[in-house]
């Protein structure tokens, strides 16, 4: 009578939901992960237009190439160092409230740039506005939500959640592109305030903060994980994080490879290859369409990167990435061309797997050196990424000015590239996992 007793009183006790009852059902953790794919697709169309605009703006305005180059990198500034505040403030106010605001910024920069006609303006648009809205919801939000619902899986989390930035380019920069030719560049920067703006009811609705919200454990996790109490002071934090692992060297290791990784990428083949190509007569829809079939094979690159950061060295497989990437861009001045052939198709094949297959090992070096700070340290380093972006998207374009072409700064990228490789190899290995202690 008493077991019986007792049994019944524990059974009236609240207890967490056990995912464990329903072991065939699909964890909740992958359509966080599906929320937060669509979310990155909707909000990288802004990334599409720049490299689009440089032409327009300086047929219609008369802008030099320095100017809208300097616009872009503020852009590429402000997406870098607002991600490690935006980390912080994720873990103050929720995912979902932060980005929901963020989206919200980039649609009404994007939508007022159509009344501009000062470069000023396109500064505060252009670079603030969608900068500040863009940074807010960066690489950082994949990397806080591959921490807080995974605990298995997260190298291939973080390179599917990666690869939606370039899925987004694939979708938005042929339909932007057509757009630009057929009527104007500001149908596609209306194009892309309503993209942003339509992701906003889908990730308020779908989107959680926290496997705990609704009573699960974090996929692969043995253990119920309660959910942490918001934190305060949401800039004091980021900044303390950063003072703490600027005193450690892998971290300016880390910094320096993907300031280079950024200069490379967003900052070089983004913003400058489309107007690079039509130097050398390649019609402007087809240079956006060879972006895009970049966009095509990044994301099975980015995916296969975060495969293999789960089973190798995550240094040995960074200093291969930029290896690869440095040999690539030393050729491609002989690449250039008035049409579209099998050697250029060849680099874009190429350098499609290698664009962001950089971000899952770099993660993995952030949670393997800084633990539970990872997600902020890694928002720094993703600073560091679009500073070097910034800097090339303005150098490059004032070398335009300058030289008439683009041959230096490709030739300049590759060798920074090749310094990036090294740098990626003296990475030490985080004692704790170079060498596990027995259990």
């Amino acid at each position: 009578m008493t077991q019986t007793t007792e049994a019944a009183a524990a059974a009236a006790v609240p207890q967490p939901p056990n995912p464990s009852r329903s072991p065939r059902r699909i964890h909740r953790a992958w359509f966080v992960a599906v929320v937060t794919f669509v979310t990155i697709i909707g909000a990288a169309a802004f990334r599409s237009l720049p490299g689009l605009l440089i032409d327009p703006l300086h047929q219609e305005f008369g802008w030099s190439h320095g100017t809208i180059g300097a616009a872009v990198s503020v852009n590429l500034a402000l997406y870098g160092l607002t991600a490690p505040f935006a980390a912080a403030l994720m873990d103050r106010f929720g995912i979902r409230r932060v980005v929901a605001v963020a989206l919200t910024a980039i649609a009404l920069g994007s939508g007022l740039t159509v009344w501009m006609t000062a470069p000023w303006q396109l500064m505060l648009c252009w670079g603030v506005l969608v900068g500040l809205g863009a940074g807010s919801m960066a690489l950082a939000f994949a990397a806080t939500v591959t921490n807080r619902w995974f605990v298995e899986r997260r190298g291939l989390v973080s390179g599917i959640l990666t690869a939606a930035s370039a899925t987004g380019q694939l979708i938005f920069l042929p339909v932007l592109s057509w757009m630009i030719q057929a009527y104007s560049w500001r149908p596609a920067a209306v194009t892309i305030a309503l993209a942003a703006l339509a992701v906003v009811p889908f990730v308020w609705l779908l989107l959680r903060d926290h496997p705990a919200d609704v009573g699960l454990k974090p996929y692969g996790a043995r253990e119920f994980v309660s959910k942490p109490a918001p934190a305060t002071g949401a800039a004091r934090r980021a900044l303390t994080v950063l003072g703490s692992a600027a005193r450690t060297r892998p971290f300016w290791l880390l910094a320096g490879t993907f300031a280079i990784c950024g200069a490379s990428t967003n900052g070089l083949i983004q913003t400058h290859f489309v107007p690079a190509a039509h130097d050398h007569g390649m019609p402007v829809t087809a240079a956006a369409s060879l972006l895009a079939v970049i966009g095509v094979f990044d994301v099975g690159g980015t995916v296969a990167s975060g495969w293999l950061t789960d089973r190798f060295d995550a240094r040995r497989l960074l200093a291969v990435y930029y290896a690869l990437r440095g040999v690539s861009l030393l050729f491609l001045p002989m690449l250039l061309a008035p049409s579209v052939h099998p050697s250029m198709i060849f680099f874009i094949v190429f350098y499609g797997l290698d664009w962001v297959a950089t971000v899952p090992p770099t993660m993995a070096l952030c949670r393997e050196q800084y633990g539970e700070d990872s997600a902020i340290v890694f928002g720094w380093v993703l600073a560091s990424h679009q500073v070097g972006a910034a800097l090339v998207a303005y150098l490059g374009g004032v070398a335009r000015d300058v030289f008439g072409a683009y041959d230096m700064v490709w030739y300049a990228s590759g060798t920074l590239c090749a310094a990036a490789a090294l740098m990626a190899l003296v990475i030490r290995r985080h004692p704790a996992t170079a060498a596990p202690a027995a259990a």
